[in-house]
């Protein structure tokens, strides 16, 4: 894998599993923010609210990495923890896993929360479908008219992302560019003349 790509999933996948009573219900959704994250948190509280546990683990990011996990009053370690391990192993970035329990009246131990938590961190993975995507940097620049089709034929070349262009006085475009082509486009960008180049 190239140092500007990393693995996540690339739709909300779901998993379940069932212990001595206990229903432990999953979810693996992508996110790329913090206020994704506790959107998708306060969401899944909503449809849950009868639930007696709400776990997750969440790591966002490229290294070093933003990084989470919550055991929602388990014993130590028994839920955030091994939910977490699972996105590890799986080396999955920018996804947010929550395990729901709905308690079924007998104890599983230190040894049957670990597993049952960590089984249904992984069911929902496996259930979904891992892709691989790119760091991309957001890139706006503000030009002449006589110069559209010098900037227009780069932007074809290389391939990259327009998000959104507006005509006003100047032209501008707003481009998506992947992290390990930046400096090689903003140094071609930056040699023409009168070209204004601003990173959002």
């Amino acid at each position: 894998m190239k140092m500007d790509e990393y693995l996540t999933l690339e739709d909300a996948s779901e998993g379940i599993y069932k212990e001595k009573g206990s229903k432990f219900i999953s979810y693996a959704i992508p996110v790329s923010s913090i206020d994704e994250v506790k959107e998708q948190l306060v969401k899944l509280h909503k449809k849950y609210h009868d639930a007696r546990h709400h776990c997750y683990a969440y790591r966002l990011g490229d290294d070093p990495y933003e990084i989470r996990y919550n055991d929602d009053g388990e014993p130590s370690g028994t839920a955030g923890k091994p939910i977490f391990g699972q996105i590890q192993s799986f080396g999955l970035t920018n996804i947010l896993i929550v395990v729901i329990r709905y308690f079924g009246g007998v104890k599983l131990g230190t040894g049957g929360l670990i597993k049952a938590y960590r089984t249904g961190a992984r069911s929902a993975i496996e259930n979904g479908n891992i892709i691989t995507k790119t760091w991309n940097i957001v890139l706006e620049i503000t030009f002449d008219y006589t110069q559209m089709d010098m900037v227009m034929r780069l932007i074809k070349d290389e391939g990259l992302r327009i998000i959104r262009q507006n005509a006003n006085e100047k032209y501008c475009i707003v481009l998506e560019i992947r992290k390990g082509s930046f400096e090689f486009v903003k140094n071609k960008l930056s040699s023409m003349e009168k070209l204004v180049l601003s990173v959002i």
